[in-house]
């Protein structure tokens, strides 16, 4: 039973990415493209362009192109545009780095990507010198003008690429990391044809308009902020206002300052939005919607928000593998509690996971997807890549839900055992791994449990070995010590045996069980 998407299908033009993004950059070139947030600087869509074609240029005549990636590590600023479509232009790969990674997560990607460029901005020069030792990385530049050893990046800015370097459509442009439920994170390799192709399925049943101006405080590195906000924002030819980190008053000020017209959040924002008493201060009339994606959003939360706004608070549906929007709520569409209704050229199964049988309306299953942002698979992990896509193309999510009569996807639960905090991924066996170093621990094991502000939290179990002592903050510490912050142990209790199946298998669902009752 397939199920096929209510919205009309979308041209999906066959061009390269930042020659798609780029388009409209005359026509808009005294048009504020990227406005800095916290100083006001503007970069014109004139010099988005002009940059992007000169750092381009730059990066091949280093003999930059084809094959090559360049990784960047920065919180969101208008200059992580310039990056991201020069190294697209120059033909090369970009794989985006989390600023918060400790630096052995840092090389631990670039290593994997096999990065030979890095540019990150000051604030993260440390982790960046340390994870750079025994990897691929011959070049280390610095994104803001800030006085270091380390060159500027505006150092090898060079005459402007005047044409895409030639590529395929199906050659990987942009490489994010997602976590999957054991080991470390894995490369998800996205196609010139996967972004472009997801930029047309979100912006044109969402009519984002180029008279629009978006506030991007979702992180840029993370899929959602770099497709749904950063390429999709630009294609539109609307202004984008970066945030390098959220701050409830200077988000209300950006919002009243530059009349945001459209707020794309995660949900601890929208709790906030909903229940803080500093919202009253602020004059938020100008938005016409607020679009929160990256973890479940409760349909009660929704409507409180919205009716605090005065605006839709809509949900979407995707995943990095997914480049990412499968499910959006288009204006006028809203439905409490859902998901959103399939993305153009999008096709959905409710598959059973025990039988494999294809659901109808109203019954949970897990959630198949197939469509051309359907990522091209995972980087050097040919297995996990068959684990994820079939044979037939289709994408399984790993997520459990149902559609209605009216198409509306409805997440209620995961197969997958990946925590997700603040939208952020956090596997329990990477956290799992990390416990049983500790010198005092015998076993552990790690849940998310709910959580009204992150969505979910790490929690940890562990079994002391015999005649050791440890406190839970002793070992919350050592924790927090080696992982991204994110990744940190909320909670940790000591008990006597970590429940397993026969074959050794974590029962995580027995330790949620115990932990709600």
């Amino acid at each position: 039973m397939i199920h096929y998407s209510p919205l009309d299908d979308v041209a999906i033009p066959s061009v390269p990415l930042t020659e798609f993004v780029l388009r409209h950059a005359q026509d808009l070139r005294d048009k504020p493209a990227l406005i800095d947030g916290p100083t006001g600087r503007v970069l014109t869509y004139g010099q988005l362009e002009a940059d992007v074609r000169s750092l381009a240029g730059g990066l091949s005549a280093m003999g930059f192109g084809s094959g090559d990636v360049l990784a960047l590590m920065a919180a969101n600023t208008p200059e992580y545009a310039t990056v991201f479509h020069a190294v697209a232009l120059a033909g090369g790969t970009i794989t985006t780095i989390n600023p918060t990674y400790t630096a052995a997560e840092v090389h631990h990607q670039l290593n994997d990507a096999r990065a030979s460029i890095l540019v990150t901005s000051s604030a993260f020069l440390g982790a960046a010198r340390e994870a750079m030792a025994d990897s691929l990385v011959t070049n280390l530049y610095v994104l803001d003008s800030a006085e270091q050893p380390e060159p500027s990046l505006q150092s090898i800015f060079g005459a402007p690429l005047t044409a895409q370097v030639p590529v395929m459509l199906d050659d990987v442009v942009a490489l994010p990391y997602s976590s999957g439920t054991t080991g470390l994170s894995k490369g998800v390799m996205l196609t010139h044809r996967n972004l472009v192709a997801n930029i047309m399925q979100v912006m044109e049943p969402a009519k984002i308009e180029r008279d629009e101006t978006l506030i991007a405080v979702l992180p840029f590195f993370h899929i959602y902020g770099m497709q749904v906000l950063m390429n999709t924002g630009l294609a539109a030819g609307a202004t984008i206002v970066t945030m390098p980190r959220f701050d409830l008053q200077q988000f209300l000020e950006a919002h009243q300052t530059h009349r945001i017209t459209r707020s794309f959040v995660a949900p601890p924002i929208v709790v906030a939005l909903a229940k803080h008493p500093m919202i009253d201060d602020y004059d938020l009339s100008s938005i016409k919607q607020i679009f929160s994606g990256a973890a479940p959003l409760s349909a009660e939360l929704a409507l409180e928000a919205g009716a605090r706004i005065g605006c839709e608070v809509v949900q979407g549906y995707g995943m990095t593998e997914l480049s990412p929007v499968t499910h959006l709520t288009p204006p006028g569409k809203f439905k409490p509690g859902s998901a959103g209704i399939t993305a153009p050229q999008t096709e959905l199964q409710i598959v059973d996971p025990v039988t494999g049988e294809s659901f109808d309306i109203d019954l949970d299953g897990e959630v198949w997807v197939r469509g051309p942002q359907v990522m091209k698979g995972y980087l050097n992990n040919e297995t996990a890549t068959a684990e994820t896509i079939d044979a037939d193309g289709w994408l399984h999510t790993g997520d459990i839900g149902h559609v209605d009569s009216e198409g509306h996807l409805f997440i209620v639960d995961r197969l997958k055992e990946l925590i997700k905090f603040k939208g952020f991924q956090v596997p329990p066996a990477e956290l799992e791994a990390l416990l049983l170093t500790h010198p005092a621990v015998a076993d552990a094991a790690v849940i998310g449990l709910a959580d009204p502000e992150a969505g979910e939290i790490p929690v940890g179990y562990v079994v002391l070995k015999p005649d050791q002592q440890a406190s839970a903050a002793d070992i919350q510490a050592f924790v927090a010590e080696r992982v991204a912050t994110y990744k940190q142990i909320r909670i940790l209790h000591f008990i006597d045996v970590i429940p397993k199946s026969a074959s050794g298998k974590i029962l995580r669902r027995v330790l949620r069980d115990q932990a709600s009752q």
